[in-house]
């Protein structure tokens, strides 16, 4: 069975942005995201965004509330990845925004973003180059920090 991911909003619109969804989609992950997340997106298409609907993606509603504490950390999409991932007992997030990822690393899960994703399509060769993808993030008003995608890119040898 593959390895399940617990994906947040952003990350996701970020794929649709670069037209990366389907690359992902053929990775060797299950992807699950919280109700709550689901929600986030259909908001967004609500707001006159496009459709982000993947057909990988499998929305699993949390079955407890996430804590208040975290709440008044985090937004509801990301308080409630995490604590779909705890409750599931699914080690990997897929967070981009770096509170998110501070407060997974924190609760003991595994971070990765839309790069690292990337980089495992690559890896697996599914992509043959990522820079593409991040040039069209960055062009698209996508902030990376710009040490984090050299390091990325180095390791993909790019």
């Amino acid at each position: 069975m593959a390895e399940r991911i617990v994906i947040n909003t952003g990350p996701l619109i970020v794929l649709s942005r670069i037209e990366a969804l389907d690359i992902v989609g053929n990775l060797p992950y299950r992807f699950i995201c919280p109700d709550a997340v689901r929600l986030e997106l259909d908001k967004g298409e609500s707001a006159g965004h496009p459709r982000i609907a993947p057909t990988w993606l499998q929305v699993i509603p949390v079955a407890t509330p996430p804590s208040p504490i975290i709440l008044a950390a985090l937004d509801l999409g990301e308080a409630a990845v995490i604590h779909l991932a705890l409750e599931q007992k699914v080690r990997i997030v897929c967070i981009d925004e770096w509170k998110g990822r501070r407060a997974a690393l924190a609760s003991g899960l595994k971070v990765t973003g839309v790069l690292g994703l990337l980089a495992r399509a690559k890896c697996v060769g599914i992509i043959r180059e990522m820079t593409p993808f991040v040039e069209k993030a960055l062009r698209s008003g996508i902030r990376y920090h710009p040490d984090l995608v050299r390091r990325v890119l180095e390791m993909v040898k790019e």
